[in-house]
């Protein structure tokens, strides 16, 4: 794995001068020679240490945190490795921002699961703390490793890919944007408006998470299951990897064309006894198949045989562009086999758009009373089919906030082996 990146072979693949100026900054992450890396002392806080698997981000500075976000990613050091030896059964990937409370919730779940032991846990952030990489670290029940998104905004608070002071702002119409001069003047999203950084982050980093973790992650190499896809704010119930194993032999058996297995839904456990042992197949949908989704190696060279469609189609949520790309660029729109009964339940009450009144606690509640009704329906023997919808392609429309031609250019270049 090489991360050596030539300027001047940088500018020759981006190609449009203005962004080529500011992505040369944003690939800073990047430029750290083989050799340096191997000979750096990483002792204290210089980012991992020799003889332990610890990660120490280094809050110092701007550039030595980003410089101890590269040396993570590269050292890839995984925790109880050495007690959990052998290949996982099942690899979990939770992207995490910065709920930490929602995070603790996460983690108490996973170790209330069953055979946890046999999962590797791959927690990838986009916001960098001492809180959260304590949370992360304390974990003692599996194998876990920790990625660090490289193009947070928290690396880059004025300049590309965060937010920098000369770009337009938000409202400002096309012509006045032209007249004053700011950066991205000519390129506004489908409904007129320019970029605002925060509301990017969340689809380039889940793009970057897929890429990273199918062809740069080493312990991810010559897996041949499914990654499970979470979030900081789901919760997995005690019988996720019974019901996993089960969605897969019932895969094998009776749904050979599904491509993705959806092992949430967003309907909590409401007649959660009764659909315990239900699936369906259909047409995968960003509404209601974007919550415990697994993914295989297979499935992920078909998503990056759209790389170029994802990364410009003019949509700032990750789930709906998969949505466009199913039936579009891929050619046969995806076949999901979803589970009825919820294996993963959404505990946020806060997200990108809600900041206030957030209660953990009040999530926490919910979930234990909703277990305890739950609970008797958990690890039924077999799956039943109990529906098969129509397969096709799901029109919406597009969201907007995704027209600036720095994001797509960046987006691009993840999944490039530069």
């Amino acid at each position: 794995m090489r991360f050596r990146l030539h300027k001047k072979n940088l500018l020759a693949l981006l190609g449009v001068s203005f962004v080529v100026v500011t992505l040369l900054f944003s690939t800073r992450v990047l430029m750290v020679s083989d050799d340096d890396t191997n000979t750096r002392s990483f002792q204290g806080n210089h980012g991992v240490r020799f003889g332990d698997v610890s990660v120490k981000l280094n809050f110092g500075s701007l550039p030595e945190l980003t410089q101890s976000v590269y040396s993570a990613n590269y050292k890839q050091c995984v925790h109880n490795a050495d007690k959990f030896p052998g290949e996982p059964r099942l690899v979990l990937v939770v992207q995490v921002h910065n709920r930490p409370e929602y995070l603790k919730l996460l983690i108490r779940s996973l170790e209330r699961a069953a055979e946890v032991h046999s999962f590797l846990l791959i927690f990838s952030h986009d916001y960098f703390s001492e809180e959260i990489n304590t949370i992360v670290q304390g974990i003692t029940f599996c194998k876990v490793l920790q990625i660090y998104f490289p193009f947070s905004t928290q690396l880059y608070p004025s300049e590309f890919p965060g937010q920098d002071p000369r770009d337009c702002p938000r409202d400002i119409s096309k012509d006045n944007a032209l007249k004053t001069g700011c950066l991205n003047a000519e390129h506004p999203d489908s409904y007129g408006h320019y970029r605002e950084a925060f509301i990017t982050q969340t689809k380039h980093h889940w793009w970057w998470k897929l890429h990273f973790v199918w062809e740069r992650v080493q312990v991810m190499q010559g897996y041949s299951g499914f990654a499970v896809f979470l979030e900081e704010d789901n919760y997995i119930l005690p019988d996720f990897f019974h019901f996993y194993k089960s969605m897969i032999e019932f895969r094998k058996n009776s749904c050979s064309d599904c491509d993705m297995l959806a092992l949430g839904n967003h309907d909590g456990l409401t007649d959660f006894t009764r659909l315990t042992n239900k699936v369906l197949t259909t047409g995968w949908m960003s509404t209601k198949h974007n919550i415990g989704m697994a993914i295989s190696r297979e499935v992920y060279y078909k998503l990056m045989g759209c790389n170029d469609d994802y990364c410009t189609y003019d949509d700032y949520n990750w789930d709906w562009t998969l949505q466009h790309l199913s039936g579009t660029c891929i050619s046969k729109p995806i076949k999901v086999l979803a589970a009825q009964g919820t294996r993963v339940l959404h505990t946020g009450d806060c997200g990108l758009h809600q900041k206030e009144n957030c209660r953990p606690e009040w999530a926490a509640q919910r979930v234990d009373e909703g277990l305890q009704t739950a609970k008797e329906g958990l690890f039924p023997p077999s799956l039943v089919l109990n529906g098969a919808e129509t397969v096709e392609h799901k029109a919406h429309m597009k969201n907007g906030g995704w027209g600036d031609v720095r994001d797509h250019i960046l987006c691009k270049n993840y999944a490039k082996r530069l």
